[in-house]
């Protein structure tokens, strides 16, 4: 992780790692091994971030549990590719409304499947982007960038902070304004790169890391996970709908033909189905979801308390 001696001025990301040897100088099996060692850096930079992810996890989730709280990623080239793959998942796996969840990414959807690099700097467009969501306490925003210096995430992030949302800011070089305009830092010191500045290697592969145990973590926290399942996920397709069969044998217990039963009867709903399963009719599964706040866990509890 450290950076070779001409490049004490300019942040590990843009230097070459001095423990990578040349990537052109090697045959395909050392070349190989070099690069898979550089990813490695990415799994030891974010289980040394650890107590700051979980930070990030636990301030999110205290304002998300609020009913129209939104989740806004930020980011621009790599970081905001990462942003988005992790952002779009929401929905389809845990059923995160298409309401709450926006996704800034410097450049606009042109970037995603054409590089857009002049658009990081356009602090402008981060600016009226955030303005145009009318941003306030009960939202929060994560920026990422591996630089910790891209124009555009820091004017999100500070435009952020001035609506009083949550900053969340990802960045792979230290003490960078990225992590300076954060309400909460995430620093992944994956250092110097095996193909000097290209972050969408080590660094990239940590935010991608990093925001997978963010958001899974965020969405355990929000109950939209029980028992190891994904109760809260959308059924829209053959493969879900064998899956929530599934789910709902599990943790029920039940034949299949009581699970598949209770499925039809509460249009795929999961967590409906789980209540209905073990005997609460629609409207008490309705009845005690809300109750609960649709946390499956305590509904469940009290349903089998009284049963």
């Amino acid at each position: 992780m450290t950076p070779s001696p001409n490049s004490e001025h300019r942040p590990n990301t843009e230097a070459h790692d001095v423990d990578s040897p040349f990537l052109d100088s090697l045959g395909d099996g050392a070349l190989f091994d070099a690069l898979v060692g550089s990813q490695a850096k990415a799994v030891d930079a974010v289980k040394a971030a650890q107590t700051q992810i979980m930070d990030a996890v636990s301030s999110a989730a205290a304002r998300l549990e609020k009913p129209k709280a939104r989740l806004v990623y930020c980011g621009a080239g790599t970081s905001g590719r990462v942003a988005l793959l992790d952002g779009v998942e929401l929905n389809p796996t845990f059923n995160w409304p298409d309401g709450r969840l926006h996704i800034l990414v410097a450049g606009g959807s042109a970037s995603i499947v054409e590089a857009q690099e002049g658009a990081e700097d356009d602090e402008a467009a981060a600016a009226r982007a955030v303005d145009d969501l009318a941003l306030d306490e009960n939202d929060v925003v994560i920026g990422l960038a591996a630089s910790g210096t891209t124009p555009f995430v820091i004017t999100a992030l500070t435009a952020a902070n001035q609506s009083g949302a949550l900053t969340i800011g990802i960045a792979n070089n230290a003490r960078t304004p990225v992590l300076v305009e954060a309400d909460v830092p995430v620093f992944l010191d994956t250092g110097s790169e095996a193909l000097a500045g290209s972050t969408r290697l080590a660094a990239g592969t940590s935010q991608k890391i990093a925001l997978n145990i963010f958001s899974t973590a965020l969405m355990v926290r929000l109950g939209k996970v029980y028992r190891g399942r994904m109760i809260d996920m959308r059924v829209t397709n053959r493969k879900l709908r064998s899956r929530a069969l599934g789910i709902v044998r599990d943790i029920v217990g039940c034949s299949e033909q009581t699970a598949r039963d209770a499925l039809e009867a509460s249009d795929y709903d999961v967590k409906r189905s789980i209540l209905m399963a073990r005997g609460a009719g629609r409207d008490e599964a309705i009845a005690l979801l809300d109750k609960h706040g649709g946390r499956i866990r305590e509904a469940d509890r009290d349903w089998m308390s009284q049963s």
